[in-house]
């Protein structure tokens, strides 16, 4: 552990001495203060560019650090001018290195010679920042003038209407924080029954149907209503049209059918009659054509939904029904 104490020797008086750096004879600084008298403090400085060395011509890059003499040397109006004189730590030469206030930077002043690496703004297509030509000319007042109008205008037509927005906002909302609050609150609340009731009422929905539980419901509403009923005003007329278009089939393939077992029981009749003729007006022949002709105006009348049934097979054997 590192110690804070200070040790005092035993005839150390405070009233005589007054500090411990006093008493040995030292600086509070230590060997950085030893040209303290000719106004110079050894500092740590760093190269702020690149520079070669005037007495080894050897290229020293910027950043590289030295126990540097710094020393006040003038003002600028009431910045003070610092110079600060360092040996090269490849030969045995002295350099000196000058603040310019004037022109925010710093100036090479002997033994060394600076690398020029400045940036012309105005070259690049930008502008000086500092302008210390003395010869430059006055500025145009018209320039000056139509600048300070445009920036009036601006400042007038939008600036002080936004700041002013911007302050009637404030004042809206920090009139009564606490009444807003309340208010706002209670408007949640509500929503939030609501909400909870609506759920309630889609899981219920849901659970009596069988719906998924990922299936958003409706809200029910005047839009929502009048939809539901269009939708099923539609589907109903396409019903009524598919069942009036499969009646109107029906009927057709109803009509074909009726006119076809009617020729065919007619030829039967005929054939029945003629056979009848030929074998001398057997009775039961005659009563058995009749009775088929009678069915047949039955069938058609009703639509000819049935079939007529063929002879019987034992009435045949028999010998009551000769064949022709």
């Amino acid at each position: 552990m590192q110690g804070f104490n200070k040790y005092y020797p035993p005839d150390f008086d405070p009233q005589k001495h007054g500090s411990l750096n006093a008493y040995q004879g030292k600086h509070a600084l230590g060997d950085r203060a030893r040209k303290l008298d000719k106004g110079i403090l050894i500092v740590r400085f760093e190269l702020p560019f690149n520079i070669w060395c005037g007495t080894c011509n050897n290229h020293i890059g910027m950043g590289v650090r030295y126990n540097a003499e710094k020393k006040k040397i003038g003002n600028y109006y009431s910045t003070p001018i610092y110079s600060f004189r360092c040996k090269c730590h490849l030969c045995d030469g002295w350099f000196e290195i000058q603040t310019d206030p004037k022109n925010t930077r710093y100036v090479v002043v002997s033994g060394a010679r600076q690398k020029d690496e400045e940036w012309d703004p105005a070259e690049n297509g930008g502008f000086a920042v500092h302008e210390t030509d003395p010869n430059q000319g006055p500025v145009d007042p018209l320039a000056a003038l139509e600048k300070s109008t445009d920036a009036q205008n601006h400042m007038n037509n939008v600036q002080i209407p936004r700041i002013e927005a911007l302050q009637n906002l404030s004042d809206h909302y920090s009139s009564d924080p606490y009444a807003h609050s309340l208010r706002v609150r209670k408007r949640f609340r509500e929503q939030k029954k609501v909400d909870k009731a609506r759920e309630e009422a889609d899981e219920h929905i849901k659970s009596v149907y069988g719906l998924p539980e990922t299936l958003a419901l409706t809200t029910e509403d005047e839009e929502s209503k009048a939809k539901a009923k269009e939708q099923w005003e539609q589907a109903r007329q396409a019903m009524e049209e598919r069942e009036s278009a499969k009646r109107r089939k029906i009927g057709a393939e109803l009509a074909v059918v009726p006119s076809a077992s009617s020729s065919r029981l007619s030829a039967r009749a005929s054939q029945s009659r003629a056979g009848g003729s030929g074998s001398g007006g057997d009775p039961v022949s005659a009563l058995r054509a009749k009775i088929l002709g009678n069915t047949a105006r039955q069938s058609g009348s009703i639509g000819g939904l049935g079939r007529l049934k063929p002879p019987d097979a034992k009435l045949s054997k028999s010998g009551f029904i000769r064949r022709v």
